[in-house]
Order: structure tokens, then C-alpha cells, then sequence
């Protein structure tokens, strides 16, 4: 089942972890919208730099530290994602919690290694 993914963090640069969870994503047949701070392209797929009016979103996969996710945080729970997963370094104790209160299940885990696994 295809699970609509916001990748937050997305970058072009091949040695990052979201460059490649972007790959990943779309190769095991998710749609994958990609945010970053440049715009760019990774494959076919655009990074897109602004907060677009998304439905429909599944899972948001965060690629960004906690000092830079206050910004994107109403955002992320705007798009009432089913759940976020804080890929390690990204771990927030107090957005945690308030994702919880939105009924938005917070995963610590690595979106990689859940790909691989196949438990995505």
C-alpha cells in the first residue's frame, strides 16, 4: 500500500539521508514529496522550499534538527499526518508530545531501515 510521505530536510546532495529516503520512498512505490531549504530535484521528483497545501499525507519523515523543526511545526501538524517519523537526530522531546495530543503517532525510528526491513 502506498503511503503518501513529506520528506522534511530533502536535499539534492546524494550523501544524505534524505536524499536517499527520497529514492528509497519512491522506489518501493510511495508517493514522496520532498521540502527542503534550496529548491533542486532529486530523480524527477522537485524539492519544494515553501508549505504546500497538501491532503492526504500519511507519514511525515523528518530530516531536520529539533532547533530548526519549530519552525515547520504547525505546519507538519496542519497536514494531519496518521504519524511522524523522527529520524535519529532529530528526536524532540517537546514536539513529541504535542504531535501526540493531535493524535499523530510519533515514531523514533530510521525511515531507511524501515524501508529495508519492509515495516515502512
Amino acid at each position: 500500500m502506498s503511503k503518501k510521505t513529506v520528506v522534511i530536510g530533502a536535499s539534492e546532495n546524494p550523501a544524505r539521508y534524505a536524499f536517499r529516503a527520497v529514492h528509497q520512498l519512491k522506489n518501493s512505490g510511495h508517493e514522496v514529496i520532498p521540502i527542503g531549504i534550496k529548491t533542486g530535484v532529486i530523480g524527477d521528483i522537485r524539492i519544494l522550499t515553501d508549505f504546500p497545501a497538501l491532503e492526504a499525507v500519511h507519514t511525515v519523515s523528518l530530516y531536520i534538527r529539533p532547533s530548526v523543526q519549530q519552525q515547520y511545526e504547525d505546519y507538519i501538524i496542519g497536514l494531519k499526518p496518521k504519524r511522524i517519523i523522527f529520524n535519529p537526530g532529530t528526536e524532540n522531546p517537546s514536539f513529541i508530545q504535542r504531535v501526540r495530543k493531535h493524535g499523530i503517532v510519533p515514531e523514533i525510528a530510521c525511515t531507511l531501515v524501515m524501508l529495508s526491513l519492509a515495516d515502512y
